[in-house]
């Protein structure tokens, strides 16, 4: 099976950046410790400081998964309530 890609767009509120930056880089050694996890690369925008892109490698749909459900992606959800504006996910499959 093929890996699996994700782009993970997040975008903070203007006043909430410095906290969603800090939240974001905590799940970076947990997530790459995980099976599954070939690369978890946080990227954030030169432009525009407020949006945040994860690009992820998985070695399948399920290994994603179960990172998804994941302890450390609950705690970031509750410690940034309120402070991210928008979130886009796209799963992707490299082509060449």
């Amino acid at each position: 099976m093929a890996t699996l890609t994700i782009i993970a767009n997040i975008h903070a509120h203007p006043d909430r950046i410095d906290l969603v930056r800090a939240e974001l880089e905590k799940l970076i050694p947990s997530t790459r410790a995980e099976q599954g996890c070939i690369n978890y690369d946080l990227h954030q925008n030169n432009d525009d400081p407020a949006h945040f892109i994860f690009y992820e490698n998985w070695e399948s749909r399920e290994r994603w998964q179960t990172h998804m459900q994941a302890p450390h992606l609950a705690a970031f959800g509750a410690a940034t309530k309120g402070a991210v504006a928008a979130f886009s996910l796209s799963e992707m499959t490299h082509i060449g």
